[in-house]
């Protein structure tokens, strides 16, 4: 198991983190198996994603609006349980194939960090099997 850290620069972000993990998975010298992908963050959350330039604050926008204004009752900080709600919807977890030595990924997709209650350290827990 690994963990790798990455530096988030606003309250709201998406950050391309395929790069870092190929890396990881290159190391790692397996040939074929499952890359698993463990964010250690509750107002955070791991997916895949095409990004297109705009594509992340379209995807930032939809995200706000999946979630309604409500009454939360969060007694630690009312204002951040909006960020929990919508990074448990995504979901802390990405698993990935990994075929010759490589992530099996779509054309387009790239494995993304989404930041909901920034800036901050981030880490994520790379697991390859």
């Amino acid at each position: 198991m690994q963990e790798l850290v990455f530096h988030t620069e606003r309250e709201r972000q998406i950050l391309d983190i395929t790069q870092d993990i190929q890396r990881a998975v290159k190391g790692a010298n397996v040939p074929e198996g499952v890359c698993h992908l463990f964010v250690l963050h509750t107002s955070a959350a791991l997916t895949t994603a095409d990004l297109d330039n705009g594509t992340d604050l379209d995807m930032l926008d939809a995200f706000e609006e999946m979630v309604p204004q409500l009454e939360f009752r969060h007694p630690h900080n009312p204002d951040h349980v909006k960020d929990h709600i919508i990074a448990s919807l995504l979901g802390p977890s990405l698993c990935v194939p990994i075929e010759k030595g490589e992530l099996s990924l779509g054309v387009w997709q790239k494995i993304v960090l989404i930041e909901f209650g920034g800036p901050r350290e981030r880490s994520v827990i790379l697991h390859i099997s």
